[in-house]
């Protein structure tokens, strides 16, 4: 083990509001596509409940806007369950309930295991890849980094 844990954070502006009968597929499926995360291998966490989920979160004063995030042991366990798992038709279905994305809508960055990120944090890390583009400190599948080096002790 690494010590190190990898942390994403997500963001989409629905077509129209969480309540809307256009959005029905998406919002019937959180609970099941939620449940399918949490069951995969390398899964650690994910942020739900008390204004920090998919559906009860306002990041940027907009309430059409939902955000998520997660922890996962390693990229490659998110990229599995993002796109190789139950989930990735949802990923492929998302134009139906979101609108194109103007700019970065995904940041991952890794956290000392153990940890999990803020809400804050998820912004900071998201804004950071929005105006920098990818770097260690926020980037995105395409371009991604390697854990930070741990420190051997002299």
């Amino acid at each position: 083990m690494s010590g190190w844990r990898i942390a994403q954070v997500n963001v989409a502006r629905l077509i129209a509001p969480l309540d809307d009968p256009r959005i029905d597929d998406f919002r019937n499926a959180l609970d099941h596509i939620n449940q399918l995360g949490e069951a995969q291998p390398g899964f650690v966490w994910r942020a739900k409940g008390a204004g920090f989920d998919a559906t009860d979160c306002r990041v940027f004063d907009d309430p059409d806007i939902l955000i998520n995030a997660t922890v996962w042991e390693s990229v490659e366990h998110l990229a599995a369950f993002a796109y190789r798992s139950e989930h990735r038709e949802f990923v492929r279905r998302r134009h139906e309930w979101f609108e194109p994305n103007a700019e970065a809508y995904q940041a991952m960055w890794w956290i000392p295991e153990g940890q999990v990120p803020t809400l804050e944090e998820c912004v900071e890390r998201l804004t950071h890849v929005r105006a920098h583009g990818p770097t260690t400190f926020a980037f995105d599948f395409r371009t991604r980094f390697a854990p930070p080096a741990v420190e051997s002790a002299a």
